[in-house]
């Protein structure tokens, strides 16, 4: 399955929850999508909750399903509790942190933004949105004209958002640092992680 570019309103709707960027369509309709959406009722299976809630995150971070199931089992694979394991790999993602750094407004912007070379990672220019950044790395704005203003106004209009405690961001350079790897407790996407794992071990 490719990634989703469809509404995004109705997702947030399906889901219950700002799965990508709210806005005030969201906010009148909270009720699921369609005709019946307010009176729907239907009772849905273990299974069924289970798919939800993978669909969630995965919506939630902009993944496709190979690269969302490659992720997991990269988790499995890892000594340690696999769902904690496996949400640290997903925030650690490079469009990820530039998002929480405020560099960009939304993941997908963040995306695109690595993308396009804007982005440098301890010196050397990085575009591929599925870096894993690890404690110590450095991250740069490239000195352009176009990607410093872009950085800079995607600041501005994201001040209200508080910047993890394990990354650090310098707003007059456009430099961020890696202060160390986020923990259980830091990672909070509103999802059941565990009903994932129980998913994928069917």
């Amino acid at each position: 399955m490719s990634r989703y570019t469809g509404p995004t309103t109705r997702m947030n709707r399906k889901f219950g929850m700002a799965v990508f960027a709210p806005n005030k369509a969201f906010e009148r309709r909270p009720y699921l999508p369609g005709q019946h959406g307010q009176r729907h009722r239907r009772k849905v299976s273990d299974y069924a909750v289970g798919l939800l809630e993978k669909q969630k995150l995965r919506y939630m971070y902009g993944l496709t399903e190979k690269q969302f199931r490659l992720a997991f089992q990269r988790a499995k694979n890892r000594r340690g509790v696999t769902g904690e394991i496996f949400l640290q790999i997903l925030e650690t993602r490079l469009d990820n942190v530039i998002y929480l750094l405020g560099f960009a407004k939304t993941r997908p912007q963040a995306r695109q933004f690595v993308n396009h070379g804007h982005i440098k990672v301890d010196g050397c220019k990085v575009d591929i949105p599925s870096y894993q950044v690890v404690a110590g790395e450095e991250i740069e704005v490239k000195a352009g004209t176009s990607s410093r203003q872009l950085a800079t106004r995607c600041i501005e209009d994201t001040r209200m958002r508080v910047t993890p405690t394990w990354l650090s961001r310098n707003d007059d350079s456009l430099r961020a640092k890696i202060n160390r790897l986020p923990e259980a407790g830091e990672v909070e996407p509103g999802v059941n992680v565990q009903l994932i794992v129980e998913f994928y071990s069917r």
